[in-house]
């Protein structure tokens, strides 16, 4: 198959307009911790995930909403926001979320989908559904143009979300060869993914260093582990559903 569209890596949300989203598909990677939450609780039960911006917003958002049919994750600055479910992979998919509407706030991952509606189509992205996520892509937008968003953190460039853009530009080398038409970040971002491990490059990113100082290293090797989760993750009126067995 042969994708005649441009593939583009943002290396941080604050890239990102309106314009540039327009009539493309957007990829949004918040890998420490927002995108890999989000897949790991739809693989993990969750019937859907509301990324909200705020606090204030995700508790709106569930007042709305019909009693114990959600539940609220999220943080600010790192922080477990008070009576919220921790928003790392494993602890969130340990927080009695079957069958229930995850509203989710983070400081960087849930504000990156915002800016993104825009887009043609939006997808939560991650190193552990990568595989299932590049199929889809490669299916169902053939001829789109292809944004792949790197949160980042707070203006800042993360390599963690470097690392998940890279892994999604080699899945999409392996099926279209490496002379798709990749743009220059995207070719930076394969180099560094194929320059180490996911585990070392994400131990050793400035993320993963300060959640390991907290005790959350079994957290950052789960969220560097490669296409173990079969979920495709697509926002559909403001949530994300895991589309995968439609």
């Amino acid at each position: 198959m042969i994708l005649n569209h441009r593939i583009h890596v943002l290396t941080r949300k604050e890239e990102l307009d309106q314009a540039r989203a327009e009539g493309r598909v957007a990829v949004v990677l918040d890998i420490l911790f927002a995108t890999s939450s989000m897949v790991n609780a739809l693989a993990h039960g969750a019937s859907a995930i509301v990324p909200v911006p705020d606090e204030a917003s995700a508790r709106a958002e569930a007042a709305a909403r019909p009693s114990g049919s959600t539940r609220l994750a999220g943080e600010l600055d790192a922080v477990t926001l008070p009576g919220f479910a921790p928003p790392t992979p494993i602890a969130l998919a340990n927080s009695d979320i079957a069958g229930r509407t995850v509203v989710h706030s983070t400081t960087n991952g849930t504000v990156a989908f915002g800016l993104a509606a825009a887009a043609k189509a939006v997808y939560a992205g991650a190193l552990i559904n990568g595989g299932a996520l590049v199929d889809h892509l490669l299916q169902a937008h053939p001829e789109d143009p292809l944004l792949i968003i790197c949160a980042g953190s707070m203006g800042n460039f993360n390599l963690e979300d470097f690392v998940g853009a890279g892994y999604l530009v080699d899945l999409l080398a392996q099926q279209l060869g490496e002379q798709a038409d990749f743009s220059d970040a995207a070719r930076a971002a394969l180099a560094v993914f194929r320059g180490d491990t996911p585990e070392a490059l994400l131990l050793a990113s400035r993320v993963g260093r300060m959640f390991a100082s907290r005790r959350l290293e079994d957290e950052v090797r789960y969220c560097a582990r490669l296409s173990i989760l079969p979920v495709v993750a697509k926002m559909e009126d403001g949530e994300l559903r895991n589309i995968a067995s439609r």
